[in-house]
């Protein structure tokens, strides 16, 4: 997969264009994937109490899904938005790692 959890991405595309944020969570929706992150894509639900829970009432913020076509990871290495490329490492495992296409850098440590 090309994003993961705990992931900086920038979004290509929508209302928020150009937002750069950290991965909460990657869901499966009808239309694909979509990543949840913190402070983009906000939408306003409205929140009743919930009979003696310690939850607020009233109009919540909550992220909303982005399509991952609409999104685009940012590599910690040279700070731009890259496409993601997959190598094999030279060890016994063939562990498989994802690669910067900019820099060619590896984005991950190799487990």
């Amino acid at each position: 997969m090309a994003v993961r959890k705990g992931d900086t991405i920038v979004v290509l595309g929508g209302k928020d264009r150009g937002k750069r944020g950290k991965i909460e969570r990657v869901q499966k929706t009808r239309r694909g994937l979509a990543v949840v992150v913190p402070g983009i894509n906000m939408a306003k639900r409205h929140q009743k109490s919930q009979g003696g829970r310690a939850q607020t009432a009233g109009i919540i913020e909550l992220p909303m899904p982005v399509q991952i076509s609409n999104v685009m990871l940012v590599c910690p290495n040279c700070d731009k938005p890259t496409r993601v490329g997959h190598a094999r490492l030279d060890d016994q495992h063939k562990t498989r790692v994802r690669v910067c296409k900019r820099c060619g850098e590896q984005l991950e440590a190799g487990k």
